[in-house]
């Protein structure tokens, strides 16, 4: 555990997905699609989602390295899964599977929200620390919901996997976040709710690493070490003031 910085604090960098936005409504967005096409196709609702679901499970782990580095859309991915849920319940209908994507993607968007300590954290930090974005995933999935959720401009950079070519735990993507900033790693925290990929990437990249346990797991033997662990995003606050005091800058 680290418990002084060599150099003050200049910049906060975020993970999206389990870090400010909660994806815990997202399984109802798909429920809500599957209802949707079944009251227009007669399928049923139940048999559509646990297709859905099996077909995802196998589906997913050949595509997400794509669709993490830009190879693959997220529409595209959608659209695929969507097919071969169609066809396994008899359904080889193109026009169809295009509905449903488009239908998920809707109740996606209806679905997305921030967890309730994040704005007054970024409102916290916005007056005196440069804030950076460094997430994993699609261009067109992660753009999208900045802006549905209205942070699209909150951030002074934003490194999106899929437009970047590298992904976390790489240092390269924490290297391109900093350089928009213009700061050093070790004046820069990353915020991230994944041991792998936030707290591995932060600390390859030389940045102090701030892993958000929001339900208390525990780590398991030859887990990446965080520098901090906190349970909630408004614990921040209390350790950025220690911080600044430590550098006689409060």
């Amino acid at each position: 555990m680290k418990m002084h910085n060599i150099k003050p604090v200049q910049a906060f960098c975020f993970d999206l997905d389990g870090t400010l936005v909660d994806g815990s409504r997202f399984d109802n967005a798909i429920r809500r699609t599957c209802t949707q096409l079944a009251e227009s196709t007669g399928l049923d609702a139940g048999t559509l989602f646990d297709t859905n679901s099996r077909i995802w499970q196998s589906y997913w782990p050949t595509v997400e390295e794509k669709w993490t580095l830009g190879l693959l859309t997220s529409s595209t991915v959608s659209l695929e899964a969507w097919r071969r849920t169609l066809r396994e319940c008899g359904r080889e209908d193109e026009s169809l599977a295009i509905l449903a994507t488009d239908t998920l993607s809707q109740n996606r968007r209806g679905a997305l929200h921030l967890f309730d300590d994040v704005q007054e954290l970024l409102n916290f930090l916005r007056p005196h620390f440069s804030i950076a974005l460094i997430t994993n995933g699609a261009s067109d999935t992660q753009r999208d919901t900045l802006r549905v959720l209205g942070i699209d401009r909150v951030f002074d950079a934003v490194v999106i996997s899929g437009e970047v070519g590298i992904a976390k735990p790489e240092a390269g993507i924490f290297s391109i976040a900093l350089k928009q900033l213009k700061v050093e790693p070790e004046s820069a925290w990353h915020v991230g709710d994944s041991l792998t990929t936030d707290v591995a990437g932060a600390r390859r990249a030389g940045l102090t690493s701030i892993w958000l346990n929001r339900g208390g797991r525990d780590t398991k033997k030859g887990d990446p070490v965080p520098d901090y662990e906190i349970r909630s995003l408004r614990d921040m606050k209390q350790m950025i003031r220690a911080e600044r005091q430590e550098h006689g800058e409060d």
